[in-house]
Formats: C-alpha cells, sequence, structure tokens
C-alpha cells in the first residue's frame, strides 16, 4: 500500500496532473462552445429542414398524459430520441474539432522537426566546409613528427 501512494505521489509531482487538469478545462469550455452552436444554429436549421420541428422535443409517446380540465392527472411517458440525437451530433462535431486541431498540430510539429534538421545540416555542413580540410602531405608531417617523437624518447 505504501509503493501504491509513493507511485501516485510521483505521478502528481511530474506535473502530467497539470497539463491534465488545464486540457479538462480548456475541454469543457470548448464543449460549451459547441453545445451552443449546435443548439442555437445547427438544430434550428435542421429542425427547419424536416418542417419546423423543435429537435429536442422529437419524441415517442408511449402512453399520453391524463388531462382533467388543466389539471395533469398522469404525466406523458414519452422516449426523447430527439434529445439523445442532439447529443450524438454535438459529439460528432467536437470529435471532428478535436481531429482537425490535431491533424493541425502534427502538420505543425512535423514541419518544425523538417525545419530544425535542415537548419542542423546546414550548419554542419558550414562547419565543415570552413574548417580546412587535411591533405595527404599534413598527414605525412604529422606521421614524421611522432616519429622522431619516439626515436627521442628511445
Amino acid at each position: 500500500m505504501k509503493k501504491f501512494f509513493e507511485e501516485f505521489k510521483e505521478f502528481i509531482s511530474k506535473g502530467n496532473v497539470i497539463d491534465m487538469a488545464v486540457a479538462v478545462i480548456i475541454g469543457n469550455a470548448f464543449k460549451a462552445i459547441i453545445t451552443a452552436l449546435v443548439d442555437n444554429v445547427i438544430m434550428p436549421l435542421i429542425s427547419l429542414a424536416v418542417g419546423g420541428l423543435n429537435f429536442t422535443e422529437w419524441k415517442w409517446v408511449l402512453t399520453p398524459a391524463v388531462m382533467d380540465g388543466a389539471e395533469v392527472v398522469t404525466p406523458e411517458v414519452a422516449v426523447s430520441y430527439g434529445v439523445l440525437l442532439q447529443a450524438v451530433i454535438d459529439f460528432l462535431i467536437v470529435a471532428f474539432c478535436i481531429f482537425v486541431a490535431l491533424k493541425i498540430l502534427l502538420a505543425v510539429q512535423t514541419k518544425t522537426k523538417e525545419l530544425l534538421i535542415k537548419k542542423v545540416e546546414e550548419e554542419t555542413a558550414a562547419e565543415e566546409a570552413a574548417a580546412p580540410a587535411e591533405t595527404e602531405m599534413d598527414v605525412l608531417k604529422d606521421i614524421r613528427e611522432l616519429l622522431k617523437k619516439e626515436e627521442a624518447n628511445v
């Protein structure tokens, strides 16, 4: 049990928890925007296209309400599939937006890596070009110097 809490403490101290918390908060804010878009723009257009019905009020009535004048004696029993359909459309829009955002993020990340690799290769090539090339004669002179030092030590 002690090891479990040590691992949990290590997990929290890594900083990933903070990143995850920020992602959840931003995700909730993003969901609120998407829900507003779906509720106030997309669903009214779909309802208009299907005859002007309020989409969230689409339902299959199993048992109608029993009324006694203006008073409801037994409430209506219905399956509200319009609300479910709206939630599905909500989900699809959120998933699509996240997909597009990730595609853009990964494309930028890939391009950045390519540019960084290209820059490093160019700098390496420039350094190699700036360094004087050692000729065969220079190598032979270095060997001769080493041989002279060995003879002097013997």
